[in-house]
């Protein structure tokens, strides 16, 4: 419109009115006919250098789209806005927002007033922003601890991405809510009043210190977590940052280590006491026994049976202590444990009863362990008796045995299990299950919540024991209601490991003999009977209370055939040193190990060279086989 025209005279007065703004007038072919001061400080061509230049090339522009597009845009809406990159004369390039307007003169031509400002600082915080942005970004998609920020009303403005991990949430699910949606209560209802509290009066809580607490996660499940939190402030908003680390894991194994220190404790002392308990056994089945013989009247006699059978309780008793502290002798060999258990589900069945559905589920190959072959079977039949009574209407109960392995992975989770090729035997019943508490003690030995009289409480502890002295370990999984699952690891064996052989004995006859043995014994009492049973049997017998002693009457008598000596002893010289010295001085005699403890690794060296081995307590017809095993091998 003709209104809308402006003529030269005009537009050199616009010109000079905004000499220092950058301004510049050209035509749709670019040629430049009005530069202004401002462009001149801005590009450093001056107005000579410039004006009947072409502005694109002069300033080496690099459009955002086509110039072609860009001039019809101006044709028909009268304007175009975009950002482009021009060069300066000392060869810098910057980023200017540009507009470009039509300016439409009397004369038929119209003309481009083009105004640039200088946004490069702008656009290089804007790229620093977004790469911090980025790396921000990338640190919170990757860092192992959970990260939420909150606001001063405490909602959550950020999520990442080991938080939605740790609590379940996708990012959008919290971002906008309180925070205290991932808290349960009471900390849930507290948490506005902690934060209002904080800006109120400065007292702080956890924020620069740090805590455990309880975190809530999306299904309901509570979990312990250590908390950290940061404060920042800009624009006068402060925003906290809290740091979560999950302590799940940790607790765990935490509560298994204790637990295993508590056992080791245990298991020690209960070792301790039943190697006390054999030597005092020792000495009472030994004088029952050779009383036995004197009497003729039955009703003494049935006195002294009493008194006998009451002493092999005894022994099977600490026989299971021995077997909780790791203790115990064992005869290792290579059992395919499916196939055990196919033998053993009749005998277990009929242990079971009629109310209980026993189910066994087995691989389709061999599965075997370097296990003790009778001491399976014996921990098999106390979980399956502990299965039983915790179902008194009865149940089923489930034995599944499988090939597994544990990876370095699942052993930070659970520490006490080394990484390792196991058959696993898993022990499930559909019972009443256990509290936290008496799932924590349920492997203590004596711990039992069966009535008085209906149990000794040393079943699980001796499974549990069982389960360590054969390089394996006991998972126990229960809850009230739910029933109960125990794991039972046990080292997986090749199928070519050779089995270890058992002796066999003729109990038929108690052989005797008139060779010398020299007895080394710390006990009188054991010691009496021991020399009393040998001289009985015919033999010549030394005594000596101790390994300086033993070694001394070594030195003085040339015709001891062989030594009997307990391992344990005091006085700086044990058994199992007393026997590798008379091993390297006198290599033909033999040589007969013994003690409560009923350990073979306690002198393992000197079996494997050939030494004998008998448990306390023993008879005198288990001690005159072995003496002639060994003198007349």
């Amino acid at each position: 419109m003709e209104e809308d025209r402006v003529n030269e005279g005009d537009l050199d007065r616009i010109v000079r009115l905004l000499d220092g703004a950058s301004l510049i007038v050209h035509g749709f072919d670019g040629i430049v006919q009005r530069w202004t001061a401002g462009c001149e400080y801005l590009y450093g061509w001056t107005r000579d250098e410039a004006i009947g230049k072409v502005v694109h090339d002069l300033l080496a522009t690099e459009f955002p789209q086509e110039l072609e597009e860009i001039r019809l845009e101006v044709r028909t809406r009268g304007f175009w806005t975009g950002e482009v990159s021009h060069l300066r004369k000392d060869g810098v390039r910057i980023t200017v927002a540009c507009r470009w307007t039509l300016l439409q003169l009397n004369a038929p031509q119209a003309l481009i007033v083009q105004t640039n400002n200088d946004v490069s600082g702008m656009r290089r915080v804007q790229e620093e922003l977004g790469e911090r942005e980025a790396h921000l970004k990338s640190i919170l998609a990757t860092v192992p601890d959970a990260m939420v920020v909150i606001d001063e009303r405490g909602m959550v403005t950020s999520f990442s991405a080991a938080a939605e991990r740790l609590f379940s949430y996708r990012a959008d699910e919290v971002v906008g809510r309180n925070v205290r949606m991932l808290m349960p209560s009471p900390e849930r209802e507290a948490h506005d009043s902690y934060i209002s509290n904080y800006l109120r009066t400065g007292q702080r809580r956890i924020i620069g210190h740090g805590r455990v607490v309880v975190g809530l996660k999306k299904d309901g499940s509570t979990f312990p977590m250590e908390l950290s939190v940061g404060e920042a402030t800009a624009n006068r908003t402060r925003t906290f940052t809290g740091f979560i680390r999950d302590l799940t894991s940790r607790h765990r194994i935490e509560a298994e280590l204790r637990q295993s220190q508590k056992m080791e404790a245990i298991g020690q002392l209960t070792g301790g006491l039943a190697h006390d308990f054999n030597n005092l056994l020792a000495a009472i089945g030994g004088n029952l026994e050779m009383l036995e013989t004197r009497l003729s009247d039955t009703s003494q006699l049935t006195l002294l049976r009493e008194a006998q059978s009451a002493a092999d309780d005894g022994a099977k008793l600490t026989t299971q202590l021995l077997a909780f502290g790791r203790r115990q002798a064992l005869a290792p060999q290579t059992i395919d444990v499916g196939a055990l258990l196919a033998e053993f589900s009749e005998l277990l069945q009929r242990t079971l009863g009629d109310s209980v559905e026993l189910r066994t589920i087995l691989p389709g190959r061999r599965t075997c362990a370097l296990v003790d072959k009778a001491q399976l079977q014996s921990a098999l039949l106390n979980l399956s008796i502990n299965a039983r009574d915790a179902m008194p209407d009865g149940g089923r109960l489930t034995i599944e045995i499988s090939a597994v392995e544990i990876d370095s992975d699942y052993s930070q989770m659970y520490p006490l299990v080394q990484p390792n090729k196991y058959v696993l035997i898993s022990v499930t019943d559909n019972g009443i299950g256990m509290s936290p508490d008496v799932r924590d003690h349920a492997f203590e030995p004596f711990f039992t919540t069966k009535a008085p009289g209906a149990g000794t409480g040393l079943g699980l502890s001796m499974v549990y024991g069982f389960a360590k002295q054969s390089a394996g370990h006991l998972q126990l999984y229960s809850e009230v209601g739910q029933g109960t699952t125990v794991r039972l690891f046990l080292p997986r064996a090749a199928e070519s490991d050779r089995s270890v052989p058992t002796d066999r004995v003729d109990i038929s006859v108690s052989p005797s003999g008139r060779e010398t043995i020299l007895v080394v014994e710390d006990d009188a009492r054991v010691r009496r009977v021991t020399v009393a049973r040998l001289t009985a049997l015919g033999y010549d017998v030394i005594e000596a209370t101790n390994g300086h002693e033993a070694w001394a009457e070594l030195e003085r008598q040339d015709g001891i055939r062989l030594l009997f000596t307990d391992v344990a002893m005091p006085g700086g010289m044990n058994g199992d040193e007393l026997a590798s010295r008379v091993r390297e001085s006198r290599p033909d005699m033999k040589i007969l190990l013994t003690s409560g403890y009923s350990e073979p690794h306690a002198a393992s060296r000197e079996i494997a060279a050939g030494a004998g081995w008998l448990k306390k307590p023993y008879t005198s017809h288990e001690l005159a086989v072995r003496l002639r095993s060994l003198l007349d091998g």
